[in-house]
């Protein structure tokens, strides 16, 4: 498969295959809609109602269970905050403060020399964790875990600062925006910059490091 049809198909895997984005966008586009025409009341039973929908549609098609509770709990938290604060910027806290949290793993993983990008990598791929914190593979994942935290840092201040302002309808447009479509420009970034990386730092690739050879090492040519 080319580096091309491989970036397709791992992108069908993590955002088409089980419509995770359904979570993620449209029940914050339905609580935008109706806050802005009936107020936060409506809007709550509005996302509630679209998460559900979600759920039991998951239900149907077997997919797991997790998925399709993880939605409607997370809309059932998000509408609790909303309420605690009394404003539909509430209603949006919990993303800021995961982007928070995400920002400071990446720096954290990155200090400790274990990017949170190579351990993305190993659950979905699977490969020999080891070859992940070789001298010749790891400053790629940890150049690309870097380039995650200035992301997920920048999108952060510009929720919060719209969270102050308590603008709710222009905080949810711009967090959804730099959700699913956003994530999606960096993991094609990211496996970009990744690849043209690894093969310039010339480390071996995941089936040479298996088999134990020798460098010259051909290098990775297909996966990140």
């Amino acid at each position: 498969m080319s580096p091309t049809g491989e970036l397709v198909a791992e992108l069908r895997q993590v955002v088409f295959k089980n419509r995770k984005w359904l979570d993620s966008l449209l029940p914050p586009l339905v609580f935008i809609l109706l806050n802005a025409i009936w107020g936060l009341r409506i809007a709550l039973i509005g996302a509630l109602s679209m998460a559900l929908l979600i759920g039991t549609y998951r239900l149907l098609r077997h997919q797991p269970w997790s998925y399709a509770i993880g939605g409607v709990g997370a809309v059932v938290f998000a509408g609790l905050i909303a309420r605690l604060i009394g404003g539909a910027e509430g209603y949006f806290l919990p993303g800021i403060l995961s982007g928070a949290l995400t920002t400071l793993l990446c720096l954290i993983s990155v200090i400790i020399k274990r990017p949170l990008v190579a351990w993305t990598s190993y659950i979905t791929r699977r490969w020999p964790l080891d070859w992940y914190w070789l001298r010749q593979v790891r400053p790629a994942y940890s150049e690309v875990t870097l380039a995650w935290a200035l992301f997920f840092a920048l999108r952060t201040f510009i929720q919060y600062g719209l969270f102050k302002r308590q603008a709710a309808g222009t905080l949810g447009v711009v967090q959804l925006l730099t959700g699913w479509p956003a994530l999606i420009i960096l993991l094609i970034a990211s496996y970009l910059y990744g690849m043209w990386r690894l093969n310039n730092l010339g480390g071996p690739s995941v089936e040479e490091f298996k088999a134990g050879n020798p460098p010259p090492w051909q290098g990775q040519q297909r996966g990140f």
